[in-house]
């Protein structure tokens, strides 16, 4: 199939006007102008921009029914509201539907590729039943070094069921949640397995001031939880990135979520470890969490990619737009126009997340090669007429568009703006679920 477009942006090479890719047998075979292709069956995508899929560094798909449940909370609250209704209102079943219903509104946005943090499990059977790339981080939780075992009993059953789902699409990894719900003892043993297994590993760290507090100075509204159970609470390190070096968890290079909370030594502790940063630009933003330090990461050469966080936290799931709110953020922060361009933006939604997923051999640019992961946008309706630059079109005019089209490894899973798969009940049954949850009152 040749693709052709008004513009094709191949990210790793400069912009192709009137361009086409060609795909066969789901992989890139050409990417060049349009007069210099080779024959084949062709789609005209016209006034569009024709980029490659765009992938999501994190997310939790499970949690896509929550959208506008609990708003307007401090963080500490809104994480124990979410673990208590979600296990009082949410079956398998509704998590399962949630995962569905998130995996299409990412497509919808142009996302192929989704790195979930997930629970319950069923982000990876959500990801395999619509034909889209992932990984799903098994996640563990313990903050009780007395129950580590107890903990990694069940994360080692979970993997052994899960493991029989992989793909060639879809991975497993391992996902120790955070300071204020691991122990010590549970990190280390949760990365200690997850590298045995060869597994990737995934962390929330650094994200709020509350978690600092609780890792540095232990206090804070964690340490009363922890201390409420019984849990004994004490200064851990001198930062929560500095804690997860100590404990061995850094040293398969993982990936970091968040990193709001990161200074100078931060920084080299992650540059030195080769670890990669889901940067998510709208979860802290709207959270009060602050800016992650994003220019001084890149700077030091840290593989960066963009996540939408969950839609729990977030409301929608949109790279382009977290990507648009990231140079918008980033310049006004350091008050410079150039601080961050809508270039280095688009590399950070595509090869910046394929690399900090360890999928750039694959995916996250458009190179013969490569498998054919396309996201097409057109640019023949308002906002995008004229277009300009097509850079700063993609990151400035796009976001919130339906995406013309959405193929993974040459699958059309979108066209003209619509997913091709899904459940026609689904949208029925993840209202219900968000029915439910706004009837559960807190215990």
């Amino acid at each position: 199939m040749r693709y052709h477009a008004r513009w094709v942006l191949p990210i790793t090479q400069p912009p192709i006007e009137n361009g086409t890719v060609v795909e066969s047998d789901g992989v890139i075979g050409y990417v060049g102008p349009r007069s210099a292709a080779p024959p084949g069956d062709d789609y005209d995508l016209g006034d569009a921009i024709l980029l490659p899929g765009l992938i999501n560094t994190h997310t939790h798909l499970e949690l896509t029914a929550m959208r506008g449940f609990l708003e307007n909370c401090r963080f500490t609250e809104w994480i124990d509201n979410l673990r208590q209704s979600r296990n009082e209102v949410m079956s398998d079943e509704m998590l399962l539907d949630s995962a569905r219903f998130g995996v299409m509104e990412g497509l919808v946005a142009g996302i192929t590729t989704y790195a979930d943090t997930c629970s319950s499990g069923v982000a990876m059977r959500a990801m395999n039943e619509l034909g889209v790339r992932g990984i799903m981080y098994q996640e563990v939780f313990g903050p009780d070094p007395s129950h580590a075992d107890a903990a990694m009993r069940e994360l080692e059953g979970r993997i052994e069921q899960l493991h029989l789902e992989q793909t060639d699409l879809v991975h497993l990894g391992v996902s120790p949640h955070a300071p204020y719900t691991v122990s010590d003892r549970l990190y280390c043993a949760a990365a200690e397995f997850a590298n045995s297994r060869r597994l990737p590993l995934a962390m929330h760290i650094a994200e709020s001031q509350a978690e600092f507090e609780f890792v540095a100075n232990g206090r804070g509204e964690f340490a009363n939880r922890w201390e409420g159970r019984g849990i004994a609470v004490m200064p851990r390190a001198r930062s929560p990135v500095e804690l997860l070096d100590r404990l061995g968890a850094l040293d398969s290079g993982p990936l970091l979520i968040h990193c709001v909370r990161v200074d100078d030594a931060d920084i080299g502790i992650i540059a030195r470890r080769r670890c990669a940063v889901a940067h998510c630009p709208a979860s802290n933003a709207k959270f009060g969490h602050g800016i992650a330090p994003l220019l001084p990461l890149v700077a030091a050469g840290i593989r960066v990619g963009i996540g939408s966080d969950s839609v729990a936290s977030n409301n929608r799931m949109d790279i382009l737009d977290e990507a648009r709110l990231a140079v918008l953020i980033h310049r006004a922060a350091t008050q410079r126009h150039d601080a961050f361009g809508a270039h280095q933006a688009l590399e950070l939604a595509t090869i910046g997340g394929a690399r900090a997923l360890g999928v750039d051999t694959r995916v996250g640019s458009l190179e013969p090669g490569k498998d054919a992961d396309l996201a097409a946008f057109r640019t023949d309706i308002a906002r995008t007429t004229p277009l300009g630059d097509p850079y700063s079109a993609a990151i400035f005019a796009l976001p919130g568009r339906s995406a013309e089209l959405v193929t993974v490894r040459g699958r059309v899973l979108v066209e003209r703006g619509r997913a091709r798969s899904g459940d026609a009940a689904l949208a029925r049954r993840v209202r219900e679920v968000g029915t439910a949850l706004a009837s559960w009152v807190p215990g």
